[in-house]
């Protein structure tokens, strides 16, 4: 596949992430706009590398990974009354944790993208707290 399509792939899945996180935000549900953001492009980013990596047998670290990310991101969830915090936290782990897959299988400009829009993403708490005025 071509470089330019995977980072297309990259910007539609946050972008399709940014709207079922949208309806959520304003619905104010404890998985808002940034969270679903990230875990969709932390999964548009894993089935990538899925897909360029089972021709080369790197699916075994890639299994381990998701299941070593899973209890991390798990633990950094605090839910106290009714109030969830951690959320945002446990999704930007787990995309960080396809992007150092994807750095280490040598997807350079893959991982760059999506460190970018992650960036972003994390930028966009400004638009929530405006949103909750």
């Amino acid at each position: 596949m071509l470089e330019l399509e995977l980072i297309i792939r990259l910007v539609i899945s946050a972008a399709l992430g940014a709207l079922v996180g949208l309806e959520r935000e304003l619905t104010h549900r404890p998985a808002g706009l940034r969270t679903h953001m990230l875990v969709s492009l932390g999964a548009c980013l894993f089935t990538i590398i899925i897909f360029s990596s089972l021709q080369t047998y790197k699916g075994p670290a890639l299994a381990g990974i998701l299941t070593g990310i899973g209890f991390i991101g798990a633990g950094s969830i605090i839910g106290t009354r009714g109030h969830v915090q951690g959320i945002t936290t446990a999704a930007s782990l787990w995309t960080v944790a396809a992007i150092g897959f994807a750095t280490g299988t040598g997807d350079y400009t893959l991982a760059l993208t999506a460190a970018i829009i992650v960036f972003i993403i994390l930028q966009l708490r400004r638009v929530e707290k405006t949103i909750k005025k």
